[in-house]
């Protein structure tokens, strides 16, 4: 990607050092080289430039012996486009123009993409696990996990509340031991999942 280079600032104050033309068939940047104290950059294409190229902004800041690089879009042409840069700093004290020219982009010869035969055929599919095997994987997570002596307190817990629902003989504490079932059963799934 050719590059436009403008140095700021070089032998004067507000001074502009730019080529006298530029060609190029596609987008490319302004680079704002400042060898002195900070400065305002003005930039705008004439006319005939500013229907096939674009600046996002019109007006730079550059810095203290700082570099700035302004993008510039361009439109695809089917024949050059001829205008000029201009380039302003010092609010208006300097100006420099530069030819520039905007040719048709080279055609790139069409080739035809390869195409894995892998990629024709669907991905493969695991087999669906059967219960009994994805409870036995379960238990072996609660292992590895260090779940063990949960699980064991857990049951120590289930069988205490039985002993005692079955020792009281009252609805509501079998409803309350129902209800602590359930809620363990469900933290057992989630733990295991």
């Amino acid at each position: 990607m050719p590059t436009l280079d403008v140095e700021l600032n070089g032998e004067a104050v507000h001074d502009i050092d730019a080529p006298d033309s530029f060609v190029t068939d596609g987008p490319f940047p302004v680079v704002l080289e400042n060898s002195g104290r900070s400065t305002h950059v003005h930039l705008h294409f004439d006319d005939d430039l500013d229907r096939a190229a674009a600046l996002d902004d019109g007006n730079h800041f550059v810095a203290d012996e700082a570099t700035r690089r302004v993008h510039v879009s361009t439109a695809d042409v089917d024949e050059p486009v001829r205008g000029k840069l201009k380039i302003v700093t010092g609010y208006g004290s300097n100006t420099a123009y530069v030819d520039v020219r905007i040719d048709p982009s080279p055609e790139t010869p069409s080739e035809s993409v390869a195409v894995d035969e892998t990629f024709s055929a669907p991905p493969e599919r695991h087999p669906e696990i059967p219960p009994g095997q994805r409870a036995v994987n379960a238990l072996d997570r609660l292992v590895r996990s260090g779940g063990v002596a949960g699980a064991v307190f857990g049951l120590v817990a289930v069988g205490a509340a039985v002993a005692v629902a079955v020792a009281v003989d009252s609805a509501l504490v079998w409803l309350a031991v129902g209800l602590a079932l359930m809620i363990a059963f469900g933290a057992a799934l989630l733990a295991v999942t």
